[in-house]
């Protein structure tokens, strides 16, 4: 069963259905919209933040989901599904797969990685583990721990990892080159052209968000292009 959860990803697009409180389409109605939408568009799973928002996609769209719990906790920059009370809680609203932080940041309560991801596989026993990472070292990391997948969603985002505009196209293809564990190549991605790039360089599959699911951010490069365009017509 879990082999084929994993198998059915290959070569497919994964959609990211994620508005935080401060945004125009938050709530679980719009999000469980949005996986709709994606749906027949061609997704082949959906991440989901909150296990509200993954209650309410399991009860409208028919996709996979892989699930986290964006939390903060006073002694940790880890906010991606950052303990074990999250897991259980993502877990219980029906999520097939969990999305930690398996960056080097110190986690809540000084936790390691890997006791980490020992106490989701004996307590929840039944979810697929996605490593979030950010560098080529802890995605090493997080395969010799025995994760099932590991994405390069925080390249970026993280004080001691690159930093640009676009995807990490290298990231993806170096963890991609060892061949250990599938690769999902996640982090503003925001054309075709780029989600293609990054199964070129041998991701598994590909997850895009903002480029698809955030209308203000979408509306917002446009905007901006179009105000450029137009100043350097009045400079020309």
């Amino acid at each position: 069963m879990t082999q084929n959860l994993i198998a059915q990803l290959a070569q497919n697009i994964i959609v990211s259905c994620q508005a935080l409180e401060d945004e125009p389409l938050y709530g679980p109605e719009y999000m469980a919209a949005m996986a709709v939408a994606a749906q027949e568009g061609g997704a082949i799973a959906i991440r989901a933040n909150t296990p509200q928002d993954v209650r309410a996609i399991k009860r409208r769209c028919k996709l996979p989901i892989i699930g986290l719990y964006k939390k903060d906790y006073p002694d940790s920059a880890v906010y991606i599904t950052p303990t074990i009370r999250e897991v259980r809680e993502i877990a219980e609203a029906g999520a097939e797969f969990v999305a930690i932080d398996a960056t080097s940041l110190t986690r809540p309560g000084g936790e390691e990685l890997e006791h980490f991801v020992q106490s989701i596989r004996e307590q929840c026993p039944g979810v697929l583990i996605v490593a979030d990472v950010s560098t080529y070292d802890e995605g090493v990391t997080a395969m010799k721990l025995g994760v099932d997948l590991v994405s390069t969603t925080m390249s970026g985002y993280t004080p001691h990892s690159l930093s640009n505009d676009g995807p990490d196209i290298e990231l993806v293809r170096r963890l991609s080159a060892l061949g250990d564990v599938p690769v999902l190549a996640e982090g503003r991605i925001w054309t075709p052209s780029e989600a293609a790039e990054c199964l070129k360089v041998g991701a598994y599959a590909v997850v895009v968000g903002t480029a698809i699911t955030r209308p203000q951010d979408i509306t917002r490069r446009f905007a901006s292009a179009i105000r450029e365009a137009a100043r350097q017509e009045q400079t020309s």
